[in-house]
């Protein structure tokens, strides 16, 4: 008795330790393409049938797929979790839901999915042997989807609502345009509308929504211009400091997007160490007496390490320029000095009361530096142990070093025309108007 006891919580803890047909996958990778043909979208989908959930997968009686019963199943499985959540445009009009025009089950060893023609191949031919073993958690479902158009030259859009298939769903997106070069995407999460070829004014428009929600999400910038804030209290000086800022990280913003920036792995950590040293910096010179007449050079200089940090956040979002990268990344940086610009029309008003009626304002300039200083000393601890982990070496002197090297010094004669250009604006407007010391 007591044996059979043992045995029979033996078998209920394996069956607890098997995945459950209802578990929400960790990692889910989609594979797609699209591809207009005369007036009808071709779209290819492969998705692992383990994100699948809630369906009735029939199986045999060894575990193994039934394939010979997978045909209803699939189509549903093609409609219910890809197709009823996926929105195509045509020039902006929303096309009616795909038809699944071809389903099939394949082997995670296949690579068909390679290219376009590969995929069409394998999905026009005859499915997997019913005796073929596979277990439902290891197959892969492949799906061609049609969707009808005016024509193949239409501008074309795609809203890859496929978050739900896993926590975390990356989807491989590419685009076949007649006449054009294949375009690659990769979408994560909950992207919104992807226009496949946008024009200039839908990249403008989605770079600079970016911009301005990026400079709001990212605390450490956000400390940054805290810093530059508190000894001001006249908007005018302070708009041509953050300005000068704008102008400084401009430069690295672009110059990265070039390709002009080390690509190191050392070199991100480096500067989101370099980050944190400028606020602690910033910080310390609110408490022992800012220089508010030359404070325009120190930002600018800040400013070109603040930009290479906004091109690691920008550097995914590229793939969504199209044909229009400088136009993006000047509505990228529009968009932050826009969140700037909000950030200074509250903070000001805020400060002007604490200072006013809460606390002395040279008491209250050491209390809010001091501990905004704190914060950013935790930060660069941080992140010099995670720059530290990283070996820098001396460069080999060859002619990858030669091109570096004269990238490095384009873009510091850059800066400094920017810097030159910048200060009659800037200086001049901070002396006569100065904020009380």
């Amino acid at each position: 008795m007591t044996r059979t006891l043992a045995l029979a919580l033996l078998a209920g803890l394996l069956l607890a330790a098997r995945p459950s047909a209802h578990e929400i996958p960790n990692e889910v990778t989609v594979q797609t393409f699209l591809k207009p043909e005369g007036q009808t979208l071709v779209f290819l989908v492969r998705a692992p049938l383990k994100a699948m959930r809630d369906m009735d997968i029939p199986t045999a009686s060894n575990g193994f797929l039934d394939l010979s019963r997978m045909g209803p199943t699939l189509q549903d499985a093609a409609t219910l979790w890809i197709g009823d959540f996926v929105d195509v445009y045509e020039g902006g009009r929303l096309l009616p839901k795909g038809r699944v025009a071809a389903a099939r089950v394949s082997l995670p060893s296949d690579k068909s999915f390679a290219s376009f023609d590969e995929a069409v191949a394998h999905l026009n031919s005859p499915p997997l042997p019913g005796d073929t073993q596979l277990y439902w958690q290891d197959g892969l479902l492949d799906v061609r989807f049609e969707y009808p158009i005016e024509s193949d030259r239409s501008k074309f859009a795609i809203m890859p609502g496929l978050t739900r298939l896993g926590l975390r769903v990356n989807v491989v997106l590419r685009l076949l345009a007649p006449g054009s070069p294949e375009r690659a995407f990769d979408v994560h999460g909950d992207t919104g509308i992807v226009q496949l070829d946008p024009s200039w004014y839908q990249a403008a428009f989605r770079f600079t929504k970016d911009g301005f929600f990026h400079i709001l999400d990212g605390i450490d910038h956000l400390l940054f211009l805290f810093c530059l804030v508190i000894p001001f209290r006249r908007l005018r000086p302070l708009i041509a400091v953050v300005t000068a800022f704008t102008v400084a990280h401009s430069i690295t913003l672009i110059a990265s997007a070039f390709d002009m920036a080390p690509d190191a792995l050392w070199f991100p950590p480096l500067i989101e160490t370099l980050i944190a040293a400028s606020i602690i910096y910033m910080a310390l010179e609110n408490i022992t007496g800012a220089h508010l007449e030359r404070r325009w050079v120190v930002t600018f200089g800040f400013g070109l390490v603040h930009g290479f940090g906004f091109s690691f956040a920008l550097r995914e979002s590229l793939q969504f320029a199209g044909s229009h990268l400088l136009t993006s990344l000047l509505a990228f940086n529009i968009g932050v000095e826009l969140g700037q610009l909000l950030v200074l029309l509250v903070l000001l008003p805020l400060l002007a009361l604490v200072f006013g009626r809460l606390v002395d304002e040279r008491v209250g300039t050491i209390i809010l530096s001091a501990f905004v200083a704190h914060t950013a000393w935790h930060w660069l601890a941080e992140r010099w142990d995670v720059l530290s982990k990283f070996p820098i070496g001396w460069p080999v002197l060859d002619a990858a070093f030669a091109a570096a090297a004269l990238r490095w010094a384009m873009l510091l004669v850059l800066a400094v025309l920017a810097a030159w250009l910048v200060r009659p604006l800037v200086g001049p407007k901070e002396r006569t108007d100065s904020p009380i010391s």
